[in-house]
């Protein structure tokens, strides 16, 4: 198989070569705490174009931000309100907040421009977001319908032709992905548990 970078987390290069890519419009696999996700950079139109089109889907797409901070600078919420949100905003929850345009790409907000927003425990995609300065796309590794793949070998097999960069980190224990919650009514509600 040829085309994609398969290079494990702990290489000195995985890192540098994950932001090359994400800057030019690229699409990664990478590890999270959950799950392996798809990263783009969420502000590139076309990125998420690709993006959507290996998905096989349409729709919104959470991002990783790098820290609170960020997602701070991002939202439209009071700093009262945000600072009730902000024990959410960390390891395997993704939280659906309200952010300000231009943000991300439309395409991947919600309708009524709440965005899902994580800040995973792995250090990798963190990294990767504080490096481009960009909102890294986060979303399965999986076609639309079909159950999320956790083994770097069977991510390759799939999706070697269609990606420009796989980071292993070997086999993830089998996940259900982040507990979803999201800020409504002036409080968060829990829509999705693991």
């Amino acid at each position: 198989m040829t085309g994609v970078q398969f290079l494990h987390v702990n290489h000195r290069r995985s890192l540098t070569q994950a932001v090359e890519i994400i800057l030019d419009g690229g699409v990664i696999v990478y590890p999270t705490d959950t799950l392996y996700g798809l990263g783009a950079d969420a502000t590139n139109t076309a990125a998420i174009g690709r993006l959507n089109k290996l998905k096989g889907r349409q729709g919104p797409v959470s991002v990783i931000a790098r820290d609170t901070e960020t997602v701070a600078e991002w939202t439209t919420l009071s700093s009262n309100d945000f600072e009730f949100v902000q024990p959410y905003l960390r390891g395997k929850t993704t939280v659906i907040l309200p952010v300000k345009p231009g943000i991300v790409a439309p395409a991947i907000l919600a309708p009524d421009g709440t965005l899902g927003i994580r800040i995973p425990d792995h250090r990798f995609p963190r990294i990767v977001a504080e490096k481009t300065g960009r909102p890294l796309t986060t979303t399965s590794v999986n076609r639309s319908g079909q159950p999320p793949l956790n083994d770097p070998g069977l991510i390759r097999e799939q999706f070697g032709q269609a990606v420009d960069l796989i980071v292993d980190d070997g086999i993830l224990p089998p996940s259900g992905g982040s507990t979803i919650y999201r800020w409504e009514n002036d409080h968060i509600q829990l829509m999705k548990s693991r």
